[in-house]
Protein backbone atom coordinates (compact mmCIF):
# COMPACT_ATOMS: atom_id res chain seq x y z
CA UNK A 1 0.00 0.00 0.00
CA UNK A 2 1.50 3.33 -1.09
CA UNK A 3 -0.32 5.97 0.99
CA UNK A 4 0.68 9.63 0.75
CA UNK A 5 -0.42 11.84 3.65
CA UNK A 6 0.05 15.57 3.17
CA UNK A 7 -1.24 19.02 4.01
CA UNK A 8 -3.28 19.59 0.88
CA UNK A 9 -6.11 21.92 -0.06
CA UNK A 10 -6.42 20.68 -3.64
CA UNK A 11 -9.56 18.70 -3.01
CA UNK A 12 -12.54 18.54 -5.31
CA UNK A 13 -16.17 18.27 -4.40
CA UNK A 14 -16.80 14.93 -6.11
CA UNK A 15 -14.02 13.05 -4.30
CA UNK A 16 -14.85 14.61 -0.93
CA UNK A 17 -18.58 13.87 -1.21
CA UNK A 18 -17.77 10.29 -2.23
CA UNK A 19 -15.58 9.83 0.88
CA UNK A 20 -18.24 11.31 3.17
CA UNK A 21 -20.98 9.15 1.64
CA UNK A 22 -18.84 6.02 2.02
CA UNK A 23 -18.68 6.86 5.75
CA UNK A 24 -22.41 7.73 5.90
CA UNK A 25 -21.72 11.30 7.05
CA UNK A 26 -24.63 13.62 6.38
CA UNK A 27 -22.24 16.50 5.61
CA UNK A 28 -22.20 15.04 2.09
CA UNK A 29 -25.71 16.46 1.69
CA UNK A 30 -24.29 20.00 1.97
CA UNK A 31 -21.40 19.83 -0.51
CA UNK A 32 -20.92 23.57 -1.05
CA UNK A 33 -20.70 24.30 2.68
CA UNK A 34 -18.59 21.18 3.27
CA UNK A 35 -15.93 22.13 0.73
CA UNK A 36 -15.86 25.75 1.92
CA UNK A 37 -15.49 24.62 5.53
CA UNK A 38 -12.68 22.22 4.72
CA UNK A 39 -10.74 24.66 2.56
CA UNK A 40 -11.06 27.39 5.18
CA UNK A 41 -9.84 25.15 8.01
CA UNK A 42 -6.66 26.08 9.86
CA UNK A 43 -5.17 22.80 8.55
CA UNK A 44 -6.37 20.18 6.11
CA UNK A 45 -4.65 16.82 5.70
CA UNK A 46 -5.43 14.30 2.98
CA UNK A 47 -4.46 10.67 2.50
CA UNK A 48 -4.24 9.38 -1.04
CA UNK A 49 -3.40 6.07 -2.65
CA UNK A 50 -2.24 6.48 -6.25
CA UNK A 51 -3.95 9.89 -6.31
CA UNK A 52 -7.30 8.60 -4.99
CA UNK A 53 -8.62 10.35 -1.86
CA UNK A 54 -8.94 7.71 0.87
CA UNK A 55 -8.80 9.91 3.98
CA UNK A 56 -9.21 13.46 5.16
CA UNK A 57 -8.80 15.32 8.44
CA UNK A 58 -9.09 18.98 9.35
CA UNK A 59 -8.37 21.27 12.28
CA UNK A 60 -9.90 24.52 13.44
CA UNK A 61 -7.55 26.49 15.67
CA UNK A 62 -6.56 29.83 17.11
CA UNK A 63 -3.04 28.86 16.06
CA UNK A 64 -1.58 29.09 19.56
CA UNK A 65 -3.50 27.42 22.40
CA UNK A 66 -6.56 25.54 21.20
CA UNK A 67 -7.28 23.17 18.33
CA UNK A 68 -10.47 21.32 17.51
CA UNK A 69 -10.50 18.36 15.12
CA UNK A 70 -14.02 18.31 13.61
CA UNK A 71 -13.54 15.77 10.80
CA UNK A 72 -11.38 12.72 10.33
CA UNK A 73 -12.59 10.19 7.81
CA UNK A 74 -10.93 7.16 6.27
CA UNK A 75 -12.66 5.24 3.50
CA UNK A 76 -14.07 2.01 5.01
CA UNK A 77 -11.85 -0.10 2.70
CA UNK A 78 -8.76 1.44 4.34
CA UNK A 79 -9.82 1.60 7.98
CA UNK A 80 -7.64 -0.28 10.45
CA UNK A 81 -4.54 0.13 8.27
CA UNK A 82 -2.93 3.10 10.01
CA UNK A 83 -4.24 5.83 7.69
CA UNK A 84 -6.03 7.73 10.47
CA UNK A 85 -2.95 7.51 12.69
CA UNK A 86 -0.78 8.89 9.87
CA UNK A 87 -3.15 11.83 9.41
CA UNK A 88 -3.18 12.58 13.14
CA UNK A 89 0.62 12.31 13.22
CA UNK A 90 0.74 14.94 10.47
CA UNK A 91 -1.62 17.21 12.42
CA UNK A 92 0.55 16.76 15.52
CA UNK A 93 3.47 18.32 13.65
CA UNK A 94 1.47 21.55 13.94
CA UNK A 95 -0.55 21.15 17.16
CA UNK A 96 1.59 19.03 19.50
CA UNK A 97 2.00 20.91 22.76
CA UNK A 98 -1.13 23.03 22.38
CA UNK A 99 -2.90 23.73 25.67
CA UNK A 100 -6.11 22.04 24.47
CA UNK A 101 -6.67 19.54 21.68
CA UNK A 102 -10.35 18.68 21.38
CA UNK A 103 -12.61 16.44 19.35
CA UNK A 104 -15.91 14.65 19.59
CA UNK A 105 -15.90 10.90 19.00
CA UNK A 106 -18.66 8.35 18.87
CA UNK A 107 -19.03 4.65 18.17
CA UNK A 108 -15.91 2.80 17.11
CA UNK A 109 -13.98 6.06 16.84
CA UNK A 110 -13.81 6.35 20.64
CA UNK A 111 -11.30 3.49 20.99
CA UNK A 112 -9.25 4.84 18.06
CA UNK A 113 -8.86 8.27 19.66
CA UNK A 114 -8.19 6.78 23.10
CA UNK A 115 -5.32 4.81 21.52
CA UNK A 116 -3.95 8.17 20.32
CA UNK A 117 -4.03 9.57 23.86
CA UNK A 118 -7.35 11.41 23.86
CA UNK A 119 -9.57 11.05 26.92
CA UNK A 120 -12.66 12.56 28.44
CA UNK A 121 -11.74 15.91 30.00
CA UNK A 122 -12.67 15.87 33.68
CA UNK A 123 -16.40 16.16 34.20
CA UNK A 124 -17.08 17.77 30.83
CA UNK A 125 -20.30 17.09 29.00
CA UNK A 126 -20.46 17.39 25.20
CA UNK A 127 -22.99 20.05 24.23
CA UNK A 128 -24.17 21.30 20.85
CA UNK A 129 -26.95 22.71 18.80
CA UNK A 130 -27.39 19.59 16.79
CA UNK A 131 -29.75 18.23 14.16
CA UNK A 132 -30.13 14.59 15.21
CA UNK A 133 -27.70 12.09 13.76
CA UNK A 134 -25.68 14.41 11.54
CA UNK A 135 -21.91 14.14 11.20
Amino acid sequence: MNIEVSFDQSINQEEVVSLYRANKWSSADKPTQLIAGLINSHSLVTARENGKLIGLANAISDGHLVVYYPHMLVHPDYQGKGVGRQMMDALQTVYNGFHQQMLTADGEAIAFYQALGFERAGNTEPMWIYAGDEH
